[in-house]
C-alpha cells in the first residue's frame, strides 16, 4: 500500500481497536509523524503491511495521552 493508505490504516485500527474518535486517532498520527517515525515505512514500503500497522496502531495508541488517561481494564 501507499505510504499515505499506511498512516489511513494506522488510524482507521486507532478508532476500531481503542473507541477513540477520529479527529483524536488522527491527532495521534500526525503526532508520531512529527516525531518521524514513520519516516522508515516511507523509506521502505515493505513495511507498509496490515500486520505493521496493528502493531503501529498498537504502539502508538499505548504511547499517546489517550492510553495513559483511561481506566485500567479489568482482567
Amino acid at each position: 500500500m501507499t505510504y499515505e493508505e499506511y498512516l489511513d490504516e494506522v488510524t482507521t485500527l486507532i478508532v476500531e481497536k481503542y473507541g477513540v474518535k477520529d479527529a483524536a486517532a488522527i491527532k495521534i498520527v500526525v503526532a508520531a509523524q512529527d516525531k518521524e517515525y514513520f519516516v522508515a515505512h516511507d523509506d521502505n514500503p515493505e513495511m507498509r503491511t496490515v500486520e505493521r500497522a496493528h502493531t503501529d496502531a498498537r504502539t502508538l495508541y499505548q504511547a499517546s495521552a489517550l492510553a495513559k488517561a483511561a481506566p485500567a481494564k479489568k482482567k
